[in-house]
């Protein structure tokens, strides 16, 4: 109940703040009504981006709507309306790179290649880091909002109280939990979000990948069933068991940023899109009081164990009504130099001549685990399968019926049924 009335009033701090600081849009009105209907999931800088799309309501005949849910509804909803056929309901989706891998795939999303030539000049679009990771064979088919990448935030009081150093492994948190289970100001030691299959299956890449393991081999059969994959899913339990135990694994990404900006934790592993919250008064407790760092290396000299690089983007589904032009017109006026500067306050913006000047205390730990974290990869097989099946199997390792060798090899061998059923692997 405690982290329900904190996440409503996290909610609503977030809303009003974000719409006093509205931007302008400087389109010319379009001769015939076009209503734009805008679907994402709500973090402060998404909400802040969603407000500066709206803001085109200001020009006559357009009529922005955005609705904000949170991610698993969102890309429930999104599949839905997306896999019916015909016309898309939103003009414009947010997507991630899995997303785009995804929903290209499955001939759901529009290429921008021509849009983006045209409004070059007028937009400077080329100065948006990240557009490759929402590319697919020379097609693009978003525009990123935000990076983003996960790592650690910590209350650094605790950990000297404890003599523990800044856990630079994942053995290191596993054995900084030891010692913080006993501390009583705090409910749990540490979290990372395994709450939900998607987030299951995410940490599971990139701790696979961490312990210098392949996902898939160059003939889209799976790889991920090795030696290092069992590594990997045996140390997501080892972390369950010493820092969270089954309340933690129903903590959400809204519910580790509220627990460690109130003291309920010690320390969490997760976005940076949450890491501006921390010395926000209106939401923190520990104002300048948490801390970050990298994300956990899987091994001693290996790259960080997260990938990072772009987090969200703004893209045109291949079947709307409306003109595709306007609505990358709106999507652009969203995220003008101008829009981004302001946009740093709530997250990590993409325009390189906007983070050249945008300044936040948790800015080196989010470079630092981009540049020295694992990298991913955007092989369809990857989105339009491999995702989805290890959302499905991954979690069942949490009931003991199976080890980590037979979870990977079930996940195993339906990834390779239904690739094969798609054409990604040949039969």
């Amino acid at each position: 109940m405690k982290r329900l009335v904190l996440l409503l009033a996290l909610l609503a701090l977030v809303f009003p703040v974000v719409g006093q600081d509205m931007g302008s849009c400087m389109l010319e009105a379009p001769e015939s009504a076009a209503t734009i209907n805008m679907i994402g999931w709500t973090y402060p800088i998404i909400d802040f981006y969603a407000d500066e799309l709206e803001a085109c309501n200001s020009v006559d005949n357009i009529d922005v709507n955005t609705q904000l849910l949170d991610s698993g509804a969102a890309h429930d909803q999104l599949r839905l309306a997306l896999g019916a056929g015909g016309t898309s309901p939103y003009d414009i989706i947010m997507v991630t790179q899995g997303d785009i891998e995804s929903y290209v795939a499955e001939g759901w999303m529009m290429p921008l290649n021509d849009l983006i030539d045209k409004y070059e000049d007028e937009y400077q679009i080329s100065d948006i880091l990240g557009i490759g990771d929402m590319t697919v064979d020379g097609n693009i088919y978003g525009l990123p909002m935000e990076q983003n990448t996960r790592h650690m935030f910590y209350r650094p009081d605790l950990l000297e109280k404890h003599g523990i150093d800044v856990p630079e492994t994942w053995d290191d948190v596993i054995a900084a939990c030891g010692v913080l289970d006993a501390e009583d100001s705090i409910v749990i030691p540490f979290t990372v979000q395994l709450h939900a299959g998607w987030a299951w299956r995410l940490e599971f890449m990139d701790l696979v990948l961490g312990f210098g393991g392949d996902l898939l081999n160059e003939d889209n059969s799976p790889a991920f069933n090795s030696d290092e994959g069992v590594m990997a899913l045996e140390k997501l339990v080892e972390i369950v068991d010493a820092c969270m135990g089954e309340e933690g694994l129903t903590y959400s990404i809204d519910d580790s940023q509220i627990g460690i900006a109130t003291g309920e934790l010690a320390m969490a592993f997760t976005w940076a899109s949450r890491a501006a919250a921390m010395d926000d008064p209106d939401f923190s407790d520990f104002v300048g009081g948490i801390e970050f760092a990298p994300a956990p290396r899987a091994i001693e000299g290996a790259p960080y164990a997260a990938t990072g690089g772009t987090g969200a983007g703004l893209g045109i589904p291949a079947n709307i009504d409306d003109d595709p032009e306007l609505v990358f017109q709106v999507i652009l006026e969203a995220m003008d130099e101008e829009t981004m500067l302001r946009g740093s306050n709530y997250g990590v913006i993409t325009r390189q001549a906007v983070a050249a000047i945008a300044d936040a205390r948790y800015l080196p730990a989010v470079f630092e685990t981009i540049a020295g974290g694992v990298e991913g990869s955007n092989v369809p097989a990857i989105g339009a399968v491999l995702n989805p099946v290890l959302a499905n199997w991954l979690p069942q390792i949490v009931k003991g019926e199976m080890s980590a060798a037979e979870v990977l090899d079930a996940a195993a061998e339906a990834y390779t049924a239904e690739a094969t059923a798609q054409g990604f692997i040949e039969g």
